[in-house]
């Protein structure tokens, strides 16, 4: 037990560790998007299923409170919380459309949606995608092995190497956090500067 426990997590650190060096300028590139969509007055909307959709709320979270530092609140929302809302549209029109309706309704031009899947394949992360984009909102998919379908029909692909899921939610949830202190760590500069008292060239003494 105990060499396997080792074992994964050496794959984990492994898996992640390709990930950074293959992807870290493109998360930082995302990272600056995001600031300017929130800064922009948008705001960012996260959906996925499953552990994905523990994701999904985890870093929606992040945003809304805070992450590392004191800061104003950003505009986050999870479209995997409200069990009124997705148990009415699974009734009424399909669990493929749990997402899609709720993108229809609360998602604005200049908002971006960030679709979490281990596969790329859930038909409901498709269909979301395709109503984001009628709607002029920009896509990002977090995904893994080829990346599916998703991946192919996103702004944005981010693509985990590797074939299984626990290690493809690891540096999911790893890359998420990353995109958290950026993002925070770019609007809170911005912040500050506007906070700072301006300089008038004169001292008291």
């Amino acid at each position: 037990m105990e060499a396997r426990i080792r074992g994964m997590f050496q794959d984990s650190a492994a898996v992640k560790l390709q990930f950074a060096q293959e992807q870290a300028g493109r998360v930082a590139d995302l990272a600056r998007r995001m600031a300017d969509v929130l800064r922009a007055g948008g705001k960012i909307l996260f959906a996925g299923n499953g552990g994905s959709a523990a994701d999904a709320q985890h870093l929606a979270a992040e945003f809304v409170n805070r992450f590392l530092r004191d800061r104003q609140a950003l505009a986050a929302v999870a479209l995997t919380t409200d069990t009124s809302v997705l148990t009415s549209i699974g009734n009424d029109l399909g669990f493929d459309q749990v997402f899609s309706r709720q993108i229809e309704a609360l998602g604005r031009p200049g908002d971006l949606f960030v679709a979490i899947s281990t596969s790329g394949n859930s038909m409901n992360l498709l269909a979301a995608v395709a109503t984001a984009r009628k709607v002029g909102i920009a896509t990002v998919a977090l995904t893994g092995g080829s990346g599916g379908r998703l991946a192919a029909a996103v702004d944005q692909a981010f693509i985990v190497p590797s074939g299984e899921t626990p290690r493809i939610q690891e540096t999911h949830i790893t890359l998420g956090h990353a995109l958290c202190a950026l993002v925070e760590d770019s609007l809170a500069v911005r912040q500050a500067s506007r906070e700072a008292p301006a300089r008038t060239g004169e001292q008291k003494g």
